[in-house]
């Protein structure tokens, strides 16, 4: 059998509760936390829900995976995790939170940073007090509303989008933008890869027909967002991503989206309830609505040497603007 490929296979006390008025140490829960991929912003989902059990001095032990985007790998740390009888189970992104569902219906499954699991098959409504056992926090962005705010700065007249066909979440999103893109009265176009090393070939095969390129929160294509990035620049079409701690380092014009610690805080908060003994149906999947859970950044950088103008009202509501190459917070 294929040995799992695992880039952090950790065991971690967090921290240890004790009981009001004695000294005896709370038994630690197992929680296994399988990871489709290591970037930024699902890195920043696992740390968000460390540091979210942490804070209410919850004891806990992890054993982190890594499935290096490889489906079979997903599968596998879900088998082991049930050979493990770890107490709860967390997946973060679609595929390796589907691998979880499917290979442990007798204990609580978390899903993270999964845009549709209702679509993704993960959950069967969205009504609380249902019977299964899976809960968790959705990253479901406002497409719609970002390429709108795409084509307000750009003009744009066709917008590319490339997508990984493989994964429920990247399909889901490359369906809203062309949907937003058709309301919206633009033409749409895109790419499928089944992995990273196809990115950079797909954004080449669209770059000269597309006005602006829109990358959405898909994992297997904003992991290799630096050769979007690349193709891009030198083809002087403009870069928006629905992913904002990704884009330092690189040449984009606009990204809008969720700050996904803030993800991983909402996801060890689920956690934290599942051990207090809440069960998942009556959580349900959390949808974060409030405007401080998103952040927009803008390059003026990349836009002075695209030729274009950021209007005033966009520059006073974005988190963060990029400016004669540094990083001003606002």
């Amino acid at each position: 059998m294929k040995k799992i490929v695992v880039a952090a296979a950790v065991v971690l006390l967090v921290t240890a509760s004790l009981f009001a008025g004695g000294a005896k140490e709370k038994s630690a829960v197992l929680v296994g936390v399988s990871k489709f991929l290591s970037h930024p912003a699902l890195d920043a989902v696992e740390q968000g829900m460390q540091d979210y059990l942490t804070s209410v001095g919850q004891s806990v032990r992890f054993d982190f995976q890594n499935a290096n985007a490889e489906g079979s790998a997903s599968a596998q740390i879900a088998q082991k995790f049930k050979s493990d009888r770890v107490d709860i189970a967390v997946g973060i992104a679609t595929p390796t939170a589907q691998a979880l569902v499917n290979v442990l219906p007798d204990r609580p499954v978390v899903f993270s940073a999964v845009t549709d699991p209702l679509e993704a098959g993960l959950v069967t409504t969205y009504d609380l007090g249902y019977a299964d056992n899976v809960t968790g926090v959705s990253d479901m962005t406002p497409v719609e509303s970002q390429i709108e705010l795409l084509i307000k700065l750009t003009g744009a007249k066709t917008i590319g989008n490339i997508y990984a066909s493989g994964e429920a979440n990247g399909v889901i999103l490359m369906e809203q933008t062309k949907a937003a893109a058709q309301k919206l009265g633009v033409g749409f176009v895109g790419a499928a890869v089944a992995n990273t090393a196809e990115v950079k070939q797909a954004a080449q095969s669209i770059i000269n027909r597309v006005d602006a390129l829109y990358i959405a929160t898909d994992n297997t294509v904003m992991s290799a967002l630096p050769s979007v990035d690349d193709v891009a620049k030198q083809a002087r079409v403009p870069l928006m991503t629905a992913d904002p701690s990704n884009v330092e380092g690189t040449d984009f014009l606009v990204a809008w989206g969720f700050d996904y610690y803030k993800i991983g805080l909402a996801t060890g908060k689920v956690v934290h309830q599942l051990i207090e003994g809440k069960k998942a149906g009556d959580i349900g999947t959390v949808f974060l609505s409030d405007p401080a859970d998103f952040e927009l950044w803008i390059n003026l950088d990349a836009a002075k040497s695209l030729g274009i103008t950021i209007p005033t009202d966009v520059q006073s509501n974005a988190a963060v603007v990029i400016e004669n190459g540094q990083k001003i917070v606002q």
